[in-house]
């Protein structure tokens, strides 16, 4: 007996041995490994089954993972600028979780409005941690599309018309989000710079706009942040869907950028699986879906990237090179973080996740206009004040398209002026016009009743006499997150302010001079009363502590700092996408109705070119309503001559340029140093001038310093197209510096060899 037990228990160890041997020599799961070699070892002990698997989605937000090698799933959240609340398994209806609200943070035109490169830093970081701690593994944001028109509806969830701004601030949110060991995943790649027609449009771009203007925030990511996704988009370029794009996603992206990361579908992107195999896509979602609402349940196993891939290699009608390079692509997404032993825990609603939303929204907001230093608020002879508008009592953090969010908390402006002035003064609240009373979005309630039955009569006339008795107006108005509007899905219909907002204002001018308007909102707007108010404030979308960041803007609290990070066209027409088409499509198209469906896609021609913002006001001479780069402070600053460290460079040198900058004010605040580069003869049509550098900079009364900017060739090339090249030409240029692109303070000229 005594034997037989020895025996049994002989056979059981060398069987644990065993298992533990065998396990030591899993490479893929011993993370001392290369990332490279543990790829090679968990892609050698995969099916052809489990790599399949991998290429698509099993539930709306998330993919497979292998359970049988121990590989996690993969959990996708939106969005860009808060952690999304959780939907079903199966449906877009909320899965009524009670632990899945968040903070959230400024917009991303509010971020990029910073100028301020460690606050994208701080915004990513936090992001990530709440994404961390809400147990995802790929943000599904940031947003660099280009703001090519003021109509497109999810401007706000970009950064802005310039490349190079927005280059530079992709950067530091991708590293700060990555360094939780969650995944960024820039967006929307290539072209989708309008929401009407989204999914049924072809864009027409030349080769030089497509690498100028389109495309370098999306290699910024990938070459200077390392993002580790990038998410196609929905529109068709040389007439193939964005996300199964042979040269967008081939021959640019992987090749020409040498991407390393995982190529996701925008959700219901894909319509073809031979494409989506061949042109450069490795994981799919949302198919049979218009990315919002609709859908096919349960259709995952018939994703174009799911059994009908494995039957054409089954029948070897494809092979499975693709395959194994779209599967080595997810594994390293995996490694570094499902399965990244070293990431942190992450936190939620912290008080320092708090302070940085708080933060970031005083720094991105922008005085547009303040005669005779109407702001900040003088508390001393002010006893009371009115607010007026909706938007002072409206959530924005609901509503929009995917980055609607759920919060712990959102200070509305009302609020957050009642909280910092609500001890010196009255604060009384009319609501002056009615808007978009909803309050719920994809199952998220706002709580908030905004019904009003008044006439707008009636409310014009309470908000007039509350203004004319009052010491100090604020008026909180905008635009808003529903259809139509800042929101996913549609368009705005004209550039105009909504709910005769125009009217209120300048009624509210008539009575009362010390006014400030407010603008709520992620686009340019037009403002027919703009010489009848004295103050002007454009706030965006401020998430959680918007009423907080307001208030103390508006009390001097925080002095502002930020710049426009697009240009404010007097009107539609002086916006090149509309002067010069084609916007929203052809127009023979559009009268053949072409547009409404994917078998009939209308054209989409960028006929401006080059010329987009900035690029066109100056060089058409073109004055704008407020500038790119515009934004005061409530302090005075100056801008110094600029020295170079040199008069000639040749292609392998740089230039630094040195920038005395004074506060030459009574208060401490931040100026931002804005580089232009300006050639002076070029071969090919140029801009005036073209953003190549900044810096923000902050000063004590009487304090100076110096800013330095250093450059290389790339800032004074162009892409030449014949070339399929950038061509940094011999020759004079110039380097125009000031605080926005219309306000050049001080120029030297130097020469390229």
């Amino acid at each position: 007996m005594f034997k037989k037990i020895a025996l049994v228990c002989l056979v059981s160890l060398m069987s644990f041995q065993a298992k533990a041997q065998e396990k030591k020599t899993q490479i893929y799961l011993d993370d001392s490994q290369p990332i490279e070699v543990r790829v090679e070892d968990a892609l050698s002990k995969m099916t052809l089954e489990e790599k399949v698997a991998m290429l698509h989605a099993q539930s709306k937000f998330s993919s497979p993972g292998v359970p049988r090698l121990g590989i996690p799933e993969f959990w996708t959240t939106d969005g860009p600028h808060g952690i999304r609340p959780e939907v079903k398994w199966d449906e877009w209806d909320q899965a009524g979780w009670t632990n899945d609200s968040i903070i959230a943070y400024p917009a991303l035109t509010a971020l990029s409005a910073t100028w301020n490169k460690k606050m994208s830093w701080n915004y990513g970081k936090a992001l990530g941690e709440e994404a961390r701690y809400r147990k995802k593994d790929i943000l599904l944001g940031p947003g660099v599309n280009i703001y090519r028109t003021p109509l497109n509806g999810r401007n706000f969830e970009y950064m802005g018309e310039d490349p190079f701004l927005s280059s530079k601030m992709v950067v530091p949110y991708i590293k700060g989000v990555q360094s939780n060991g969650v995944a960024a995943c820039v967006k929307h790649y290539a072209l989708n710079n309008q929401e009407q027609f989204r999914h049924t449009s072809n864009v027409i771009v030349d080769d030089r706009t497509l690498y100028e203007i389109y495309l370098p925030a999306f290699k910024a990511a990938v070459q200077e942040g390392d993002t580790w996704s990038i998410m196609g988009a929905y529109d068709m370029y040389k007439n193939q869907y964005a996300s199964q794009n042979q040269y967008l996603l081939n021959d640019i992206l992987k090749k020409e950028w040498g991407f390393k990361g995982v190529v996701i579908s925008d959700w219901g992107a894909v319509n073809d699986t031979k494409q989506a195999i061949m042109n450069g896509l490795d994981m799919e979602f949302g198919s049979w879906t218009n990315g919002l609402s609709e859908g096919t349940s349960n259709a995952y196993d018939n994703y174009y990237l799911a059994h009908p891939y494995l039957k054409l290699i089954k029948s070897g009608e494809v092979g499975t090179k693709e395959l194994d390079d779209k599967v080595r692509r997810i594994l390293r997404l995996a490694f570094l973080t499902t399965m990244n032993k070293n990431k942190p825990f992450g936190n939620i609603a912290s008080e320092e996740h708090r302070a940085i939303a708080k933060e970031i929204g005083e720094e991105g907001i922008v005085l547009l206009k303040n005669q005779k230093n109407v702001l900040p608020i003088n508390v001393a002879k002010t006893k009371k004040i009115a607010v007026i508008g909706e938007n002072a009592i409206k959530m924005m953090t609901v509503g929009g398209g995917s980055s609607s969010l759920k919060v712990k908390y959102e200070t509305l402006p009302l609020d957050g002026i009642k909280a910092r002035f609500g001890k010196d003064a009255e604060v009384v609240f009319a609501r002056g016009y009615v808007g978009d009373v909803t309050g719920e979005y994809n199952g998220v309630k706002t709580g908030k009743d905004l019904t009003d039955k008044r006439s707008q009569a009636e409310l014009t006339k309470e908000a007039v006499e509350l203004a004319k008795n009052s010491d100090f107006v604020i008026f909180v108005g905008g635009l808003n997150k529903s259809d139509f509007q800042d929101s996913e899905g549609n368009d705005r219909k004209d550039m105009g302010l909504p709910y005769h907002q125009d009217e209120l204002i300048s009624a509210l001018a008539k009575v009362n001079k010390n006014f400030s308007v407010v603008l709520v909102s992620g686009n340019a707007v037009e403002m027919p009363w703009v010489k009848e108010v004295p103050s002007i404030v454009q706030a965006w979308y401020l998430g959680s502590e918007s009423g907080h960041a307001l208030a103390s803007v508006l009390a001097g609290d925080a002095n502002p700092s930020g710049k426009l990070p697009f240009t404010f066209p007097v009107k539609l027409e002086d916006n090149s996408a509309h002067q010069l088409g084609e916007y929203p499509g052809n127009k023979e198209e559009l009268a053949q109705g072409k547009g409404k469906d994917q078998q009939n896609p209308i054209n989409i021609k960028y006929n401006e070119g080059i010329f987009v913002g900035y690029r066109w006001h100056d060089t058409k001479n073109i004055k704008p309503l407020f500038s790119f780069g515009h934004g005061l402070s409530y302090t005075t600053f100056e801008i110094g001559q600029a020295k170079a460290d040199k008069a000639v460079i040749t292609e392998d040198e740089t230039i630094t340029f040195t920038i005395p900058v004074k506060n030459t004010g009574k208060k401490a605040g931040a100026e931002v140093v804005q580089l232009y580069i300006r050639d002076v003869k070029s071969s090919l049509p140029r801009p005036l001038k073209e953003l190549k550098g900044f810096e923000k900079i902050y000063l004590n009364p009487g304090e100076q310093k110096e800013v330095t900017i250093t450059i290389d060739k790339s800032a004074l090339s162009f892409f030449d197209p014949v070339k399929h090249d950038w061509v940094a030409e011999p020759g004079d240029f110039e380097a125009l510096i000031g605080n926005s692109s219309d306000a050049i303070k001080t120029k030297i000229k130097f020469s390229l060899q």
